[in-house]
């Protein structure tokens, strides 16, 4: 089973949300993704981010999780390690961005890598912003921009997907390096099994794609799952299983040469392991020894529990789970909290701040471009 993320690509427990079956959209569709949400969806977001809040406040108060020594680290911060943090995560969200870049080359465009970046950034506003279908929107939104600048979209889906395959995989193997070099024989097999279940969807998804047989029998379950549909919901309208059969003969047919996806896993690995790093030096920047046979599993537990979706970005989830699991580690618990807090002031809110600007930059260069031409899409710059 597939991790959601967030900005890692994004992995998604739905791998087919990144293949949305949009039709062509002009300019001035492509920001319908981020469309204001009804009033009573936002109240429930709300409510749900100050229920987090609370929770986490709560079991650092009353936990053995102590505040005052948490202030205590904040007012004696090494503030180059925080740079360093920063750094790194900037070469975090480079990393993935250079990864779909790579991926989108299947169809036949070069995107500039400084647009890739901002799509990445900008869709990983989206995705930690909304709760539960956060990542949902943010495929739809990479999707769109994709899409606008001249790829096909057999060749988007196609690349988001493998991205989030690859990024799960990493993820399970970052994982299970953590687990091994921890000596913790439990947690080492769970994330073995974690990686070899990681595995499974790739192989398929490749055996699909690459064999007749196989996708013969992958499109008569589409089109089992589409007559499902209709007799349920009624959706979706005639001519649906014709296209998404050419939609797979299409995506079949892209291809990359052996070496890129060598190139794209090792990409999706440093993506994660870059971000782990930031943790450490949140770590260090507290005044802590980096736990090191400890680090990754710790960093592990806490995306999982970001996994959870309940909450916009795992807010309030993720701070509790990864100073509860650093206190493990070998940390002082009050350290152990500063620690987090250092660590998704970094990777959540200056990332998603940033994410934020990028979005409104897009959206306003959008509206400037349909000023000038009406109705055009914009094409891809090659480099």
């Amino acid at each position: 089973m597939l991790l959601p993320v967030d900005r890692k690509g994004a992995p998604s427990l739905d791998v087919s949300s990144a293949y949305p079956s949009l039709p062509p959209v002009e300019a001035s569709e492509s920001l319908a993704p981020i469309a204001p949400a009804p009033r009573r969806r936002r109240w429930r977001v709300v409510l749900l981010v100050a229920v987090s809040v609370i929770a986490t406040m709560a079991f650092v108060v009353k936990g053995s999780l102590k505040l005052e020594d948490s202030r205590w680290t904040f007012a004696h911060l090494n503030w180059p390690w925080i740079l360093a943090g920063i750094a790194l995560e900037a070469s975090s969200m480079a990393a993935f961005a250079r990864m779909q870049r790579r991926l989108l080359r299947a169809g036949g465009v070069k995107l500039h890598l400084g647009f890739v970046m901002a799509v990445t950034y900008a869709g990983n506003a989206i995705s930690v912003s909304l709760p539960l279908a956060g990542s949902e929107v943010a495929a739809a939104f990479s999707f769109r921009q994709f899409h606008r600048r001249g790829i096909e979209p057999a060749a988007v889906g196609w690349a988001l997907a493998v991205s989030g395959i690859f990024s799960s995989l990493a993820f399970s193997m970052v994982l299970a390096f953590g687990a091994l070099s921890s000596g913790n024989g439990p947690a080492a097999v769970l994330g073995l099994f974690g990686a070899v279940a990681a595995l499974v969807p790739t192989v398929a998804v490749l055996a699909a794609l690459r064999f007749g047989v196989a996708r013969r029998r992958l499109n008569r379950l589409v089109a089992r799952l589409v007559w499902l549909s209709r007799r349920l919901i009624h959706v979706p309208g005639p001519g649906a299983e014709e296209f998404l059969e050419k939609l797979l003969d299409r995506v079949a047919r892209l291809r990359l040469p052996p070496w890129q996806y060598a190139t794209v896993l090792l990409l999706a690995i440093w993506n994660w392991v870059a971000d782990c790093l930031c943790l450490a030096c949140a770590i260090t920047a507290t005044g802590s020894q980096v736990p090191w046979p400890g680090l990754f599993l710790a960093y592990g537990v806490g995306m999982t529990a970001a996994s959870v979706g309940l909450t916009p970005g795992g807010l309030g989830v993720v701070e509790a789970a990864l100073a509860a699991a650093l206190t493990v580690a070998g940390i002082r618990s009050g350290q152990a909290v500063g620690a987090a807090l250092v660590y998704r002031l970094i990777s959540f809110w200056l990332v998603m701040s940033i994410g934020w600007l990028v979005l409104a930059i897009l959206a306003r260069r959008i509206r400037a471009e349909e000023a000038i031409v009406p109705g055009v899409e914009t094409r891809a710059r090659h480099t």
